[in-house]
């Protein structure tokens, strides 16, 4: 629905990978957004290496005022793509949407219900799954470490579908691929989030082995989101104990070989272990630095950093 270019509610579709027919994708979710009876707009950000997926869009868009078309002259990844997409949107409610077919359509009145029932956040879980059971491994092993390290119950944040208020975006800070995990960080300050399932699409069940560095980069960005999560106020807690445990182990080695030089027992200029627990603990003393520098940055620039969110003041 359209009407005096005012949009209740602005779909992206960051097309920054794989993609499938966008004409079809937008045809079915255009229906299903259509029926809530509000006015909507679809974004699709997409770089013009994606040239043949911008003339179909191209063709798609006359005539139809709420499809917009950003063209990027790099594909800059999924991140930016979003918050390209959310710099131009008019949406007070935002929905983000993969470039394939991941979910039915329906999974959008069950968000839309969700969000007026004052949820912030909703995220699409595909369940059941139909996909290969490696794939399902693979996710499983992703959350559970997310979970753990995060103090979060998501099974699904990788869902490209998600539904949330306009506010939500604008107090998140996303870079890199840190995308996946706007769950996480919307948690981080203190959003009411919502998982609700979605059915998963039979054009999603391939199996999908990643290359090896992209694992590794995952793994990166866990350890990111948990640092983020957990310690982005208070860095020298975390470098603090990384620190001390380094330098306990370095000066655990040097008293023994101290006592062992003092007591009699023979000579330690011999001994290359001695070295090392004299490394360790220079290391150990150079991390609690970094917190150091860390805490000194925060208490800086603490008037102008917040990590909560005021729903209400009563006065």
């Amino acid at each position: 629905m359209y009407q005096n270019n005012k949009f209740d509610i602005s779909v992206i579709v960051p097309v920054v990978e794989r993609y499938d027919n966008l004409c079809k994708l937008y045809s079915e979710f255009s229906s299903a957004f259509a029926r809530l009876e509000k006015y909507y707009e679809f974004i699709f950000v997409i770089p013009e290496e994606f040239c043949d997926a911008i003339n179909d869009l191209t063709i798609l868009q006359k005539g139809n005022p709420c499809i917009k078309i950003i063209k990027q002259n790099k594909n800059l990844g999924e991140s930016v793509a979003l918050s390209v997409g959310v710099e131009k949107a008019q949406g007070d409610y935002i929905f983000t949407l993969a470039s394939y077919f991941q979910v039915d359509p329906e999974s959008v009145n069950m968000i839309w219900h969700e969000l007026m029932q004052g949820v912030d956040l909703v995220v699409a879980r595909r369940c059941p799954r139909l996909d290969s059971k490696f794939n399902q491994v693979q996710s499983f092993l992703f959350h559970w470490l997310i979970n753990k390290m995060t103090s979060t119950h998501f099974h699904d944040i990788s869902c490209g579908l998600k539904g949330m208020k306009r506010d939500v975006f604008e107090e998140i800070n996303i870079y890199g691929d840190l995308h996946r995990f706007i769950p996480i960080l919307a948690d981080k300050y203190g959003f009411k989030i919502k998982e609700i399932n979605a059915r998963q699409r039979e054009e999603d069940s391939k199996i999908r082995v990643l290359r090896f560095g992209t694992y590794v980069r995952r793994l990166l960005d866990i350890f990111t989101i948990f640092f983020i999560a957990k310690f982005t106020m208070k860095p020298l807690r975390f470098f603090g104990l990384i620190g001390m445990s380094i330098g306990a182990v370095g000066a655990s080695i040097v008293g023994y070989f101290g006592a062992y030089r003092l007591f009699g027992f023979g000579g330690i200029a011999d001994k290359p272990l001695l070295l090392l627990g004299v490394i360790l603990m220079v290391l150990g003393v150079q991390t609690i630095s970094i917190g150091l520098i860390g805490e000194i940055f925060i208490f800086t620039h603490a008037k102008d950093l917040k990590e909560y969110k005021v729903e209400k003041s009563l006065l």
